[in-house]
């Protein structure tokens, strides 16, 4: 038996969501291991800007900062004695560039502590993640408004609590869609855009590693935010293209937390747009369908079915991710200077909740680009309750008549009998007696759903001038 993975591999098996799709490879651990040795390199970069590290070896541990040279595994199992991979990592990488240069091997690391490390690359992973999504979030928005522009007067029928409630357009409920998803976009860049900071602390949060060593050769700290603390802060920064936070943030997890919250809401917007799939893509239903494709939506057991798979993956991750970042809000309860095991705990379930809300932003924009809209089906449901859709209608035209109380009573009764007897609700306010003559006439057209959509087009037109 030939196997494709190493059996401690992670293949998606149990999480279609995010198989095969970019954000997976952007989060996997190869990615990982990536962007913490990028987070090592940039580290000697900004030491070497400021002289504290010879630009030579700078280059050197750059060059030599390539995942591929590493051994993952043995990462891995080494973590299980330091309790977390920097450690293994710091001593495998120096051997790497000391094979090169081993006067360059004497500056990884230096000053440095695993956080730093960590926590920087965690952000370096989260930045190329979170470029993954947004791109995918703004195809579905695209999308969408292509479905709200060419549907803003298709008409279909409202539902509240699961039963037909007034009359709308599938143009309304498709600019609701994306105005969620442009939500969830717009968190994520103010994230993604300022909201991802470098980790720079030293063992306990006072950099005092980073300033021995920088006195060592001869490079003082200086007065003020302009000391070399801030200076090799502001260097990091920009060689990582990372934020630059006001405190090292070992135990003070904000950024974790507002990235949990963003990817939370995220997965919970698109997750609504999967629900609604879902529900109008039932055999009895029949609004929408998903887009098709060979094998697409197949059954292990009955041939005739075409499952939503798309909105089924989109929804799996909704129902996970706020689960996920919830936990990792609690991870905010962190002890000290550096928790033993608030801090550890962040990484899977950071690295799941990208790759969940990734997979899903992937499915997404599938589902909306290739969601087929069935107008016909939506009139035919609509005509289904016999006009009792515009109830609310006729109760407001005869208010002024009979009374509001009285009015309510009337169309009561009248779509009781119109439920029971199958005749349109027209029909039986036509039958009663003492109905108002100019409301009489008027039956007709006051009972057509056509007629009594409200502001659905404006609000639409209105939503998509964003």
């Amino acid at each position: 038996m030939i196997w494709s993975h190493a059996p401690f591999a992670d293949a998606g098996l149990l999480s279609p969501v995010r198989a095969g799709t970019p954000v997976e490879a952007a989060t996997g651990d190869r990615a990982w291991l990536q962007a913490m040795l990028d987070a090592e390199a940039a580290l000697a970069r900004a030491q070497a800007s400021l002289g504290t590290v010879p630009k030579e070896a700078a280059a050197v541990i750059s060059r030599a900062a390539e995942a591929d040279r590493l051994d993952l595994r043995a990462l891995a199992l080494a973590a299980r004695e330091t309790a977390n991979p920097v450690v293994g990592l710091v001593k495998a990488f120096t051997a790497v560039v000391a094979e090169e240069d081993p006067r360059a091997a004497e500056y990884v690391h230096r000053g440095s502590t695993s956080q730093d490390v960590l926590d920087t690359g965690a952000m370096l992973v989260a930045g190329r993640a979170l470029a993954l999504v947004r791109a995918d979030l703004l195809r579905t928005a695209r999308a969408l408004a292509v479905l709200a522009v060419r549907h803003r007067d298709t008409l279909a029928v409202a539902r509240t609590l699961s039963l037909h409630a007034v009359p709308t357009t599938f143009g309304l409920k498709a600019a609701g869609w994306r105005a969620l998803v442009l939500d969830a976009e717009a968190r994520l860049a103010r994230v993604h855009e300022g909201g991802l900071p470098v980790s720079l602390g030293g063992a306990a949060g006072t950099l005092a590693g980073y300033l021995e060593y920088a006195a060592v050769e001869g490079v003082g700290e200086g007065p003020g935010p302009e000391g070399y603390a801030g200076r090799l802060t502001d260097a990091y920064a920009a060689e990582t293209g990372l934020a630059r936070p006001v405190l090292p943030w070992h135990a003070l997890r904000t950024p974790v937390a507002d990235l949990a919250a963003a990817l939370a809401f995220t997965a919970g917007a698109l997750g609504k747009i999967a629900l609604d799939v879902q529900s109008l893509a039932r055999t009895e239903v029949g609004e929408v369908a998903e887009p098709g494709g060979p094998g697409r939506g197949g059954s292990s057991a009955m041939p005739h079915k075409r499952n939503p798979v798309l909105a089924t993956l989109v929804r799996s991750a909704a129902l996970q991710v706020p689960a996920l970042a919830g936990a990792l809000t609690q991870c905010l309860m962190s002890e000290d200077e550096r928790s033993a095991g608030a801090w550890h705990a962040e990484w899977q379930l950071l690295r799941e909740c990208l790759r969940l809300s990734g997979g899903a932003a992937h499915a997404a924009a599938e589902l909306a680009e290739g969601l087929e809209v069935r107008p016909e089906r939506m009139r035919s449901n609509l005509d289904m309750t016999g006009s009792q859709v515009v109830s609310e209608r006729v109760a407001a035209r005869l208010a002024p008549v009979l009374g509001k109380a009285p009015a309510r009573a009337l169309l009561t009764e009248a779509a009781q009998e119109a439920d029971a007897s199958g005749r349109p609700l027209a029909e039986v306010l036509g039958a009663l007696p003492g109905l108002p003559p100019r409301i009489a006439d008027e039956l007709a057209s006051l009972c057509d759903p056509a007629g009594y959509t409200g502001a659905a087009a404006l609000l639409v037109d209105e939503a998509l001038k964003s």
